[in-house]
């Protein structure tokens, strides 16, 4: 196996992949067998998809929209909000294949479609992929995940991120070898010929503040404790948190570093918190998040911090590198966008402390509105404000 990644600064959809067709086959002359587009919504998807047909065939192509940009080894590039990055793997004893499909009203089933869409492309029907590489479109994250286990069993390794814009207003968009989506799934089936590993944590920690939630419907929380979310909420943040007067009021920014949490399991006695991350309060006291809850479930007030969240993208690197025999080809990073937004003064530490625990191998880092992969200990989850590592070994 060999992995190369490249960065463009974007915007011309067709001089970025030509960049990266030229780095690419200086590093080997064959197509890749996989190929990972991820990019900022100033590079149209339309054009980029066109191109990296035309360049790199109809194989196992993979693309998503990241927030501001995306992020190598080699730097953090978000300044223009039209970058776009590539990883590619040659690997002729190993399997890769690429489905995609619109969610429609049916996500479940769109994720089940893409998956098999993947098996077969990949020509291994019957068989349990090692990695599920997902890009799928915010809102409906845990349908497309159970959709996805589904057919690949319920203890897969699913791994990905939700597609992202530069300011929320729902320009992300995903694209598999033969569609475009603004409202899709997209994923990858591999089979890589060496071993790897996956980490999937955050960087936040409980506070003292804990509650019941008494009343929601999906993504829209209004009660906690038989009281307005909002309030609750405001209250548990000192109110550092805003509330909406006589207009929803968007507070993703504000809560950053303040989401809510669900404990999913414990190991070792230290719990595991899956979050929530709030994004809109509204007049009637209730908050949209970027993630579902359940009535009954226990929340509690998460804390992190900037130091928190830089530190925490090279330990979890270090753990999939380690995990993976420590000698690796290089390795995918999921880092929240929204983490990525309250960090952006800092990213170039966070892509150090990467680099730090990585070593000297290429890897590509995108910037999402939710990520998905496996807690420790537990199944395939959906959750905000988290980072994963995925390694492949060598």
């Amino acid at each position: 196996m060999r992995i190369r990644t490249m960065q463009a600064v974007g915007g011309d959809p067709e001089e970025s992949v030509a960049e990266l067709h030229r780095a690419f086959r200086s590093e080997d002359q064959r197509r890749p067998d996989f190929l990972a587009l991820h990019f900022a919504v100033g590079t149209d998807a339309v054009g980029l998809h066109n191109a990296a047909i035309d360049k790199f065939g109809d194989g196992a192509l993979h693309g998503g929209s990241s927030c501001l940009g995306i992020m190598t080894e080699t730097g953090a590039n978000i300044e223009t909000g039209a970058a776009v990055g590539g990883l590619a793997i040659w690997d002729a004893d190993g399997s890769y294949g690429t489905g995609s499909a619109e969610l429609g009203n049916n996500a479940f089933k769109a994720a089940q479609q893409a998956t098999e869409a993947a098996i077969v492309a990949a020509q291994r029907i019957g068989e349990v992929p090692d990695l599920v590489w997902l890009t799928v479109a915010p809102g409906r994250e845990e349908q497309v995940v159970d959709g996805i286990r589904s057919v690949i069993g319920p203890s897969a390794l699913i791994v990905g991120g939700s597609s992202a814009d530069n300011d929320v207003s729902g320009q992300w968009a995903q694209f598999g070898p033969s569609q475009i989506h603004g409202d899709g799934v997209v994923v990858s089936a591999l089979f890589p010929s060496t071993p790897g590993s996956s980490f999937y944590q955050s960087g936040y920690a409980p506070t003292g503040d804990s509650g019941r939630v008494t009343r929601v419907s999906g993504r829209r929380l209004f009660e906690i404790d038989g009281q307005p979310a909002a309030e609750v909420y405001h209250r548990w943040t000192g109110g550092s948190v805003s509330m909406a007067n006589a207009e929803p009021l968007s507070i993703l920014a504000e809560t950053a570093l303040c989401p809510l949490g669900r404990i999913t399991r414990e190991i070792a006695g230290v719990p595991f918190h899956l979050l929530a991350h709030p994004a809109v309060a509204y007049p009637d006291g209730s908050l949209d998040l970027f993630a579902d809850l359940n009535h009954g479930d226990q929340i509690w007030q998460m804390q992190g911090s900037a130091d928190s969240l830089v530190t925490r993208a090279g330990r979890i690197a270090r753990q999939a590198r380690e995990d993976a025999g420590g000698a690796i080809s290089g390795a995918l990073i999921v880092y929240c966008g929204g983490c990525m937004l309250a960090m952006r003064g800092r990213m170039d530490e966070v892509r150090s402390s990467i680099v730090d625990a990585l070593g000297e191998v290429p890897w590509l880092g995108v910037f999402t509105f939710g990520e998905q992969g496996v807690p420790p200990g537990g199944a395939a989850s959906h959750g905000n404000l988290m980072i994963s590592c995925t390694a492949f070994g060598k």
